[in-house]
């Protein structure tokens, strides 16, 4: 993979805490969200017109930190934001249009949709996760799954009820949404860590689960019922002005890739348990948040607090 200057564009001010790509197949499009609520789209393939710099477009739907950025593999074109102000968004890109479609009194640190299903939304308000249906346009359920905020949700890519969260209690999880009693969901797998848990993401196929804390450690598990674990030192202390490492996984189950405190990307080999590290002169500051392109494999984007985001392609 190889970083090209012109794959470098400043999309935001201030500290980006989400990075998705737009789930086009014939164009590259990656929205970002700040600490101030912008949101901000990135269109690669731009070629003139209106645009605010390269390709830049910039909205304001939010006045406090985005949380997450959520957009359907059905559904491009409609893009859900979370915020630490409690609202949740609806951009239709179509119109370039906003709709609050929910608000509460407290913030929201995750937002996920299951990939089997475009009519739901999934969200952690502190340590609760609510199901959100938008075709009644209401809250539908909700399940008290830690004990402090959720900073993840990520929904097994194969089976449909199997999702895993991640949290500041120092604990990821793997749920079963037919395992529900009231307000509880059974836990069918714990992965302790000491510290916060900053994400928790399923491989490709479903096999494995990838792990990332503020202990200093990627731990990975796998095996028919998650009962292999093995775990990779990485230096994870992103201090309070960086957005947190969260490593992703990329196209299969081989790699996993997340920022190095150096101002490069670490890539974590799954077979071979090593770390070999993306480098390159024009990465000028430290990449925090990362995605993978869903269909032109080898397109990552990394995001980093000072607004920029590094597209790598392949070499």
């Amino acid at each position: 993979m190889a970083l090209r200057e012109e794959k470098v564009r400043k999309v935001l001010r201030e500290r980006i805490l989400a990075v998705r790509f737009l789930p086009f197949g014939d164009r590259t499009v990656i929205a970002a969200g700040n600490k101030l609520g912008h949101l901000g789209f990135w269109d690669v393939d731009y070629s003139g017109g209106d645009g605010d710099g390269d390709g830049v477009f910039v909205y304001f739907p939010h006045r406090a930190p985005i949380s997450g950025i959520s957009v359907h593999l059905d559904s491009p074109t409609k893009i859900f934001t979370s915020c630490y102000d409690g609202f949740i968004c609806l951009m239709d890109a179509d119109s370039e249009t906003f709709n609050m479609i929910y608000s509460c009194g407290y913030s929201i640190y995750s937002l996920c949709q299951a990939p089997h299903d475009n009519t739901s939304l999934y969200f952690g308000e502190r340590g609760e996760l609510k199901l959100f249906d938008l075709r009644v346009g209401k809250v539908s359920g909700s399940w008290d799954l830690h004990e402090q905020r959720i900073n993840t949700i990520d929904f097994h890519p194969e089976n449909v009820n199997l999702f895993a969260t991640s949290s500041t209690d120092g604990t990821a999880c793997i749920w079963d949404l037919r395992r529900s009693k009231e307000n509880k969901l059974e836990c069918l797998k714990t992965v302790q860590h000491n510290r916060a848990v900053h994400s928790a993401h399923f491989s490709p196929s479903g096999s494995c689960l990838a792990t990332t804390s503020r202990d200093d450690k990627v731990r990975i598990i796998s095996g028919a019922n998650f009962e292999d674990l093995f775990m990779i030192k990485h230096n994870n202390q992103t201090g309070r002005w960086l957005s947190t490492f969260r490593a992703i996984w990329g196209w299969d189950d081989s790699y996993l890739y997340l920022g190095n405190m150096r101002r490069a990307v670490d890539v974590i080999s799954v077979a071979d348990r090593t770390t070999t590290t993306l480098e390159s002169e024009h990465v000028t500051s430290i990449p925090c948040r990362f995605a993978a392109h869903p269909y032109n494999v080898g397109s990552l984007a990394c995001a980093t607090a000072g607004g920029k985001v590094f597209l790598w392609t392949k070499s």
